[in-house]
């Protein structure tokens, strides 16, 4: 037991002490619409081939069989494993919500509760909102975590975010929902840590997805360790020179307690919103893409039609990083990960959607002419940060004349947040490819009064 309190002894406090009463009625309308476009495109991503391969070998390993699987009503899992099949539907087509600093929060932890409440005896089921402050607890400290580093502002280079901070909030978020003590809190974040990470360079690649996937499953399973007595370092969040815990994913680390709520608790959601994405690619082709799509109009008004012949070359104006400058993807997930193949995409087509990162869409003779007049520059104030960056797209034709389009803000970032129209289509179009339209209606209306669900598994069974 700690004389004192420490920077992991406060968040485990914070873990086992907060109540439904501090989430604000803002932090609830936020969380249940991360929630409820989470589940869409896991359920949209339970039609990937890396969904099919991840759920295979999920199969192999499952004698208790108790959890639902995305967009697969005629299989269980083990609790844990269907936490990770889940989670590897929610990032297979990298079309999760990212929050600032940047990670993919919602995915890292909502497979997790959602195979948890099955998982608990009917005796102890948590209710909807013993389920929302969950998820927020897992939001929350994922949140504190990124901000004990300058260097998780910006894009990544090392690390994949939710791999570190996503395992984290993953064990802290069932941590809250199997109730356990402030010590198990406490040994749960540093089991979770000595499960953490993913290297950058798996981006692009069929195995960005397990990022998510572990993270979900390897949060849960720390919380079930310590749950059942395994103990941990007491000081994994601390700054300890000579001796690194969670410092070491970072070059610059200055941690801060976490304070324990008393009558009331300004959770980051509230200050913070989160982006979402309209079309499934990494976020920061939403930038080039809207940009794209300007000077595209003024082009048709220019030629009077889209006439790729008139081009000389195609300039666009981007933030350098490296795993998002990819001149010719060749495959679906390196054209996600792609800012000329989007903004050609958008280019083209008028718009960027599910079918544009299909093999015959990817490997298009004209869409391979155009991005062959594609130039790359990386002007000084635009930074590699999803706060900060913007998309500049210019068409240098033949005639001379030189056309613009630029975004510093796209629909569905924070500072522009998508509509609850918006939402709900993005929602209901990821949703048709595996589920009736009823239901569609039957998860919309329990996300939307989640905090009145008597038994939180409701929502689990739905899937």
């Amino acid at each position: 037991m700690w004389l004192k309190e420490t920077v992991t002894s406060s968040f485990a406090s914070f873990i086992h002490g907060v109540k439904p009463e501090h989430l604000s009625k803002i932090v609830r309308h936020r969380s249940k619409r991360m929630i409820l476009d989470s589940i869409g495109v896991g359920l949209v991503g339970s039609t990937t081939h890396v969904f099919d391969i991840a759920l295979q070998y999920c199969q192999l390993y499952s004698p208790v069989a108790v959890s639902s699987v995305y967009g697969k009503p005629g299989i269980k899992l083990s609790p844990t494993l269907a936490a990770f099949t889940n989670g590897v539907a929610t990032h297979s087509m990298d079309f999760d919500d990212t929050w600032h600093p940047a990670t993919h929060p919602s995915g890292a932890i909502l497979p997790a509760l959602l195979a948890a409440s099955q998982m608990l005896p009917p005796s102890t089921k948590p209710n909807g909102m013993d389920f929302l402050l969950a998820f927020n607890v897992g939001l929350e400290v994922q949140g504190r975590l990124m901000h004990f580093s300058t260097e998780a502002h910006n894009i990544p280079k090392r690390f994949h975010p939710p791999s570190v901070v996503g395992t984290m909030g993953s064990a802290a978020a069932t941590a809250k929902l199997l109730s356990l003590s402030t010590a198990q809190c406490m040994h749960a974040l540093g089991i979770a840590a000595s499960l953490a990470g993913a290297p950058m360079a798996n981006a692009a690649t069929q195995a960005k997805p397990l990022h998510i996937g572990n993270a979900t499953r390897l949060g849960f399973e720390a919380a079930l360790l310590a749950a059942r007595g395994m103990e941990a370092n007491p000081l994994i969040l601390d700054d300890i020179p000579g001796c690194s815990g969670f410092s070491v994913f970072y070059s610059v680390y200055q941690p801060k307690p976490l304070s324990t709520p008393s009558d009331h608790h300004e959770f980051l959601l509230e200050k913070q919103d989160i982006a979402f994405k309209r079309f499934p690619a990494h976020l920061g082709m939403h930038w080039v893409v809207d940009a794209a799509l300007s000077v595209r109009n003024l082009f048709i008004h220019y030629a009077g039609s889209f006439s790729p012949s008139l081009i000389r070359t195609i300039v666009l104006k981007i933030p350098v990083s490296k795993y998002i400058n990819r001149p010719f993807p060749s495959s679906e997930h390196e054209a996600r990960h792609s800012f000329q193949f989007n903004a050609c995409t958008a280019l083209l087509d008028g718009e960027v959607g599910l079918s544009s990162f299909t093999e015959s869409s990817i490997h298009r003779q004209e869409l391979r002419e155009l991005l062959d007049k594609v130039v790359v520059e990386h002007p000084e104030d635009n930074v590699a940060n999803f706060d900060k960056m913007y998309g500049e797209v210019e068409l240098l034709l033949h005639s001379g004349d030189v056309l613009t389009g630029k975004c510093d803000t796209f629909y569905g970032h924070w500072r522009k947040p998508l509509s609850k129209e918006s939402l709900l289509k993005k929602f209901r179009s990821n949703a048709s490819h595996v589920l009736s339209e009823e239901k569609i209606e039957t998860i919309i209306t329990m996300v939307d009064n989640l905090e009145n669900l008597s038994d939180s598994s409701q929502l689990a069974c739905s899937l």
